[in-house]
């Protein structure tokens, strides 16, 4: 009797050839391995088996947030670290302790335009190992002024130019895996390349998903990296995705085909980007089929998503998450606000701090830990003196840099300026402080008492027991966030809000798409692990929905 030999289901077409791709990896003999891979394509699960059995390895990425996702991820499998983090430990390692002061190249561009009577863009110069001798000469003398602290792109500097001069000092790694790589500038690039001389190096990202063109960073350098005539490196795909529906990831090559029709996305990695046939998502899929697209006044934003989120909850009877992106902070602030007031309860606001100018808190913190620290007493007096007074302390620390900032400047500042520390060590300590001086100081830091206790009030008032909005919605978990600050997050539905050519494409002439648009509009499109809504504020379509074909869309009333 002949046996029945069962024919492999396409769940089982779909694992091995994903095995396959994974396999390709780990099983090349390769020190120096590219992976260039989509969105949800599994490259967390791909470093926990490159990483499996080795006791000494290292993780690299510069975005915070997947540094805490990796560290959870790879719990007692590898030192997960931003480059900032190893720089810092490299140094602390060489020359003692390290400190940090993330605004450094500011203050002293600042000092440039007072003492050189220039405008320089420190940042610049290091990001792109510029060799601007004089610059950098200029910038070490007032970093050494300033007790020596370190800023985020300085300190890469400095352990680049470290590890070139003392090449023996490079650390040894049984394995380094470095991720977001299509998001490095040239600094950073250069020490992953000092890194990749002395230990077997798996670099992972996605030249789709390049966002931090503002320091500097290009998808040049995966792309290069991964080019069939660099030999150096063997490069590899992860086309399979496995976080999102089967229209989310059709509707991101109908961008991509777009894209490139349109003349953008020139030089990209040509990679296939598939949805992951699975047994669990296929039903998923089936029940959300489309992506939703909504017209609606600004004002109405937030009626759609309480709507919206209530049909979700009816139908998932249980647990889900919400993500919401909005292309500004002062939208997601006004949406977040907006939502607790329809009884949303469970809401959280990741907000990215990119400021750059040093704030006057800054000055008085480190002074705090060093009240004769000359950055410190630098960063607070440009806040307090006058521009005229400020501009010559600093002009007397070139002619003279043994002063200390704090014996320039006159007692009754310098004792305005004490005071303020005063109270900075009464709240650490936990003791009383004069209510004044404290209303005082966080007038002159922009805290206002009275609207957080106006925000506190709305809050408890929210949250008492005249409960407003549908109970099942209160504790549904919401992340609300910009594009840049959604990088390393998902959630089951994702509401892309204020989904207009204003908002969308940064040109004034909306017919000029740049590639960082597109950039941002996938990386918000592929957060979603089940459902996305396009919610539009403006009377006209957008361009990126006429991207996607028409029959991805469901356009609702």
């Amino acid at each position: 009797m002949t046996e029945k030999v069962e024919t492999p289901s396409k769940y089982d077409n779909s694992k091995a050839e994903r095995k396959k791709h994974v396999n390709a990896v780990l099983n090349s003999s390769s020190n120096k391995k590219i992976v260039v891979a989509g969105p949800g394509t599994g490259k967390t699960y791909l470093f926990k088996e490159a990483l499996k059995g080795k006791q000494n390895t290292l993780t690299l990425t510069f975005v915070n947030a997947l540094v805490e996702d990796l560290s959870l991820e790879l719990c007692g499998i590898s030192d997960v670290k931003t480059l900032h983090g190893f720089a810092r430990s490299s140094l602390g390692g060489a020359n003692g302790d390290v400190k940090v002061y993330p605004r450094l190249s500011e203050v002293i561009k600042e000092d440039a335009k007072i003492l050189l009577s220039k405008d320089i863009n420190f940042d610049q110069i290091f990001h792109n190992l510029e060799d601007q001798k004089e610059h950098i000469e200029f910038y070490k003398q007032r970093k050494d002024y300033y007790n020596h602290y370190y800023g985020y792109s300085d300190i890469i500097y400095a352990i680049v130019k470290y590890f070139e001069e003392k090449n023996d000092k490079i650390p040894q790694y049984d394995q380094v895996v470095v991720d977001e790589f299509q998001d490095f500038n040239k600094l950073e690039v250069a020490l992953i390349d000092l890194l990749s001389d002395k230990s077997p190096i798996l670099i992972a990202g996605d030249d789709d998903q390049a966002l931090y063109d503002f320091k500097n960073a290009s998808p040049d350098h995966i792309r290069q990296r991964y080019d069939e005539n660099n030999k150096e490196y063997a490069s590899f795909t992860l086309p399979f995705c496995s976080r999102c529906t089967r229209v989310i990831v059709e509707a991101v090559n109908d961008i991509i085909n777009s894209a490139t029709k349109a003349g953008n996305l020139n030089g990209r990695v040509n990679k296939e980007y598939k949805y992951f046939d699975d047994e669990t998502k296929d039903k998923i899929c089936d029940h959300h089929p489309k992506i939703i697209y909504k017209q609606a006044f600004a004002k109405q934003i937030p009626w759609f998503i309480e709507k919206s989120i209530s049909e979700i909850a009816e139908h998932e009877k249980g647990n889900f998450s919400v993500l919401i992106i909005s292309p500004t902070k002062v939208q997601i602030k006004t949406l977040v606000l907006a939502l607790k007031n329809k009884g949303f309860e469970n809401i959280q606001h990741v907000e990215k701090k990119d400021d750059k100018e040093p704030s006057l808190l800054d000055g008085l913190k480190i002074l705090l830990g060093d009240n004769q620290s000359n950055l410190g007493w630098r960063i607070v007096c440009k806040k307090i003196l006058s521009e005229d007074n400020f501009k010559k302390i600093i002009t007397e620390t070139k002619d003279d840099n043994t002063k200390n900032i704090c014996d320039l400047i006159d007692k009754n500042n310098k004792k305005k300026i004490e005071e303020k520390v005063k109270i900075l060590k009464l709240i650490r300590d936990e003791k009383s402080v004069d209510q004044e001086k404290l209303a005082g100081l966080l007038k002159e830091i922009d805290i206002d008492p009275a609207k957080m206790a106006v925000d506190y009030l709305r809050d408890s008032i929210l949250t008492g027991s005249q409960k407003v909005g549908n109970p099942g919605n209160r504790k549904i978990p919401i992340k609300a966030t910009t594009i840049q600050s959604s990088k390393g997050l998902a959630a089951e539905y994702v509401f892309i809000t204020h989904f207009d050519n204003k908002y969308f494409i940064k040109n004034k002439d909306k017919k000029k798409i740049s590639d960082q648009d597109i950039c941002n509009f996938l990386v918000a499109l592929t957060r979603a692990k089940k459902k996305v809504f396009l919610i539009s504020s403006g009377k006209t379509e957008p361009t990126f929905l006429k991207w996607i074909n028409d029959q991805h869309i469901d356009k609702v009333n």
